[in-house]
């Protein structure tokens, strides 16, 4: 299976699945990052392991869909199986989640449906929630509404502010996220409506 990662950022779940499969944790190629930020760490990242990485800039196409087509023509070039978002700061559209239906998967810094969207861990913590945690869940055309396919549990201390309930997140996403990459590789996942059964 050869594996498409977006990233927009700093790269560290990026880096995790880059060790996993390097490991041989991960059963499957990392072929290709993607960014929409040129000085996206990730790519510097991608370029340090020998993995294909491009910048492709938003501002040269007019719409959404023409940006999505050129991915779809990136993405058949080298024939990827599957989409991984790692930090991936852009809204897909039904153009690129039509195409591959069922094989883009993201993970989230809460426990969705809670605290969808942009600085979810704030969100937690101006709430006043005792545990927040991390979601890997299927793309969908909603922000943040596909079926859940994993989650991990965090406590939130009192003392707690969004930074470090952002690191104590990190750190589970960087532990669950290659173990369902590796179980969709090892075709250990189906979807039964929203309901996500791993064998």
């Amino acid at each position: 299976m050869k594996i498409a990662v977006f990233a927009s950022g700093r790269g560290s779940n990026l880096q995790a699945l880059i060790d996993a499969s390097a490991s041989g944790f991960i059963p499957a190629e990392i072929k290709l990052v993607i960014s929409d930020n040129k000085n996206a760490v990730a790519l510097k990242r991608a370029e340090a392991a020998r993995i294909e990485n491009i910048f492709i800039d938003p501002d040269k196409f007019n719409t959404k869909r023409e940006y999505e087509k050129d991915l779809i023509e990136l993405l058949k070039e080298y024939k990827i199986d599957l989409i991984v978002l790692a930090g991936f700061m852009r809204i897909l559209t039904p153009t690129l989640i039509n195409q591959y239906k069922n094989k883009i998967i993201n993970i989230h810094p809460s426990l969705l449906p809670a605290f969808k969207g942009l600085n979810a861990q704030k969100q937690a913590i101006d709430y006043g929630v005792k545990y927040s945690g991390c979601t890997v869940h299927f793309v969908d055309a909603g922000v943040d509404t596909g079926p859940i396919i994993e989650q991990a549990v965090v406590k939130v201390d009192d003392s707690d502010s969004a930074e470090d309930l952002s690191k104590k997140i990190l750190k589970e996403e960087h532990r669950i996220y290659p173990e369902v990459i590796r179980d969709i590789v090892n075709n250990k996942i189906i979807i039964e409506d929203r309901k996500v059964i791993r064998k």
